[in-house]
């Protein structure tokens, strides 16, 4: 067989590759007089073929072009830059590399093909076979250990690299949406935390284990049952809402599966990015880590906005469990943590996979150093949390009513005056303690008031004489706000602060009519300060409502340093599900990053005292009724509360783009 080799690219002569003896193992002997050519380029020129010929607009390994002629076979184009980042990535040389991509296009000027799970197989086989003839291993068997099973462990990881899971095929997209589902098990009530790390890395491993050539729609294709299935595992306990007043039940009931398959949805969209990112882009195993973690942290940034945002369980926290760890947050909040933790995780299976890979050992010891300094300075936060006087706190009272959602359901008008009548005589009742002891605040849920506020009476705190935080509904200028009050004890409203962040679908209608929406509320104006005036001097507090919580810069005023966060909810709508346990979590993650103590008041619970160090002091749980008694101190400024979000982001892009640039300088002085 006469074979042609070109050399466009120079820098292919100094590698000793007898391209005529490996194109002649690759076909039978009925081609002996055939003619073929091999033309070696760079991934520039097989960058423009591949975008020409096969509309991808990326450079690939080997492009093969058959003229379905018995003696000119055709021509094939192998990039030597690819063929080198492959090489390196599965620890072999160049030249066993490319004997594996001239057998690869031989076989598909003959016919072969690997568009379908059968005829992959078949072409593999072959191409095994034909390899093992000229003295190269199997490319397709991956090892993760040196040894030959020399322990049950390496026995173990090498049956388990043995498994062939197809692209494109069933079991790849099961094992995708069993990844997905596994991570939404590390957050609570669950925080089985190494189940969402196996699952991470499980599908890092499922989408970076073939080297071959697909779109980036294939590629998020690939990983849209992982988003999917993670999402719905995740936020299913969201439509439990629908079901708890018997009225809205009727009405919205119909929405239920639409509203798990939108969820499936949006989550698949958007949680599969960065793997789709990580598929698509040939780079290096060291640089991939990287940018694994990089896109991760950048798709949870961007949840903050979608919808006025959702930033629900960032990665950071199926770390709950572990206080140093979690308290790493007060240096560079839940982005940097999760940043951390996605580091680790790619970088880990980078390293399994490329053990000779020095970029691979430095950036996976990178992390690691990461996650340690994270930790000495969660350690040093939770010192902090613990520093300030607790003499000049004021004691915060906490109520809890804990009644049924169906209790605020009146089916007349005469009815509802008379449950707001007795709903007033509760709060008072509720709010009164059996040894007189008179809080400096009262502190009451979400939508606890059964009125609107439309001026600046409120004869309640007046009655408990004392200052009084509520949770209520307030009017003003044709528009209903949903609102936290503050009056003092003569009576008198001092201050109105109104949600900003309101539910989507919940509390406003983010498509207009086309989806039923129960509540069409006014946002308020943002953050703001409460300064209440106490026997024990001005107590300066944060006010958030509800989930505003879970956004990370949406509570303080630059230049401002209150004393607390009080934040007032009602999860009445999710009775003992995942979320209200998951909500709890995302306030002592916000009392971190801003080293704030936290007051939570919960109409139905859980309501609870939060350190600066995320602990929780005291508690109310779930369904309970009654008052909890508390203090809260340890405010402190954090380095993450100084730098904020938006910064943070910005300077992880930097570290990121400072650490791929060093490692390209330090490989080529190597």
């Amino acid at each position: 067989m006469r074979v042609y080799v070109n050399y466009e690219n120079k820098k292919w002569k100094k590698y000793n590759i007898d391209f005529e003896k490996i194109a002649s193992a690759a076909v039978p002997a009925v081609y002996k007089n055939s003619e073929v050519s091999i033309t070696l380029v760079d991934d520039k020129q097989i960058h423009q073929l591949n975008k020409q010929y096969r509309g991808i607009d990326k450079p690939t390994n080997v492009l093969s072009f058959e003229l379905q002629d018995d003696v000119l076979l055709g021509d094939i184009f192998i990039s030597l830059d690819t063929v080198a980042k492959e090489a390196d990535a599965a620890n072999i040389s160049i030249e066993e590399h490319t004997a594996h991509m001239i057998v690869h296009g031989m076989l598909h000027l003959q016919g072969y093909d690997h568009l379908t799970d059968k005829e992959a197989e078949v072409m593999e086989n072959k191409e095994i076979r034909i390899l093992k003839q000229l003295g190269y291993k199997n490319p397709y068997e991956e090892c993760c250990c040196e040894c030959e099973y020399g322990c049950c462990c390496c026995a173990l990881a090498h049956k388990i690299a043995s498994i062939k899971i197809r692209e494109n095929s069933l079991w790849q997209y099961v094992c995708s949406a069993v990844f997905g589902v596994m991570c939404s098990f590390g957050f609570a009530p669950f925080n089985l935390w190494m189940l969402s790390v196996f699952g991470i890395g499980g599908m890092y491993y499922l989408m970076v284990k073939s080297t071959r050539d697909i779109s980036f729609f294939k590629s998020w294709l690939t990983a849209f049952p992982f988003g999917a299935f993670y999402g719905m595992a995740m936020f299913w306990w969201v439509l439990h809402s629908i079901y708890v007043i018997p009225e809205l039940a009727k009405q919205f009931a119909v929405w239920t599966i639409p509203g798990l398959l939108g969820i499936g949805l949006i989550c698949g969209i958007i949680l599969s990015i960065p793997f789709a990112v990580i598929r698509y882009v040939s780079i290096k195993p060291a640089y991939r880590a990287i940018l694994f973690a990089t896109t991760w942290t950048l798709v949870l940034w961007l949840r903050e906005w979608f919808l006025t945002g959702f930033p629900w369980n960032p990665i950071s926290n199926i770390t709950m469990t572990l206080p140093m760890v979690i308290n790493s947050m007060a240096l560079w909040g839940a982005l940097g943590l999760s940043f951390v933790i996605i580091g680790l995780i790619a970088s880990f299976i980078e390293l399994i996979k490329n053990k000779k890979c020095k970029s691979c050992w430095f950036v996976f010891v990178m992390y690691v150093v990461l996650f340690l300094g994270g930790c000495s300075y969660g350690y040093f936060n939770m010192k902090q949390s613990t520093m300030n006087n607790i003499d000049n706190a004021p004691l915060i009272r906490i109520v809890q009513p804990a009644e049924s959602a169906v209790y605020k359901m009146p089916k007349s008008r005469q009815e509802a005056q008379e449950i707001a009548e007795q709903k007033v005589k509760d709060l008072i009742t509720w709010a009164k303690s059996d040894n007189n002891i008179l809080p400096d605040i009262i502190v009451y849920p979400e939508t606890a008031y059964p009125y609107v506020i439309v001026d600046d009476k409120f004869p309640l705190s007046r009655v408990l004489n004392t200052n009084v935080i509520m949770g209520t509904n307030s009017f003003k200028d044709g528009n209903m706000y949903n609102s936290m009050m503050f009056a003092d004890r003569n009576g008198f409203v001092k201050h109105l602060y109104s949600k900003s962040h309101l539910v989507p679908f919940g509390e406003y209608r983010p498509f207009g009519d086309i989806i039923p929406t129960p509540g069409q509320l006014t946002p308020g104006n943002g953050k703001e300060i409460i300064d209440i005036s106490t026997n024990k001097g001005v107590f300066a507090v944060a006010p958030a409502v509800c989930y505003e919580i879970i956004f990370t810069d949406s509570l303080v005023p630059k230049g401002t340093n209150p004393d607390a966060v009080i934040n007032i909810t009602n999860d009445t709508w999710f009775g003992r599900t995942p979320g209200v346990y998951q909500h709890l979590d995302m306030v002592r993650r916000y009392a971190i990053e801003s080293g704030l103590p936290i007051v939570r008041a919960n109409y139905s619970g859980i309501s609870a005292f939060i350190m600066p160090d995320g602990n929780v002091e005291s508690v109310l749980p779930v369904g309970q009724n009654g008052h909890l008694d508390g203090f809260v101190w340890g405010k402190h400024k954090t380095p993450y509360r100084i730098i904020g979000r938006d910064l943070l982001m910005l300077i992880i892009l930097l570290f990121s783009t400072v650490v791929s640039i060093s490692i390209s300088v330090f490989q080529k002085k190597d």
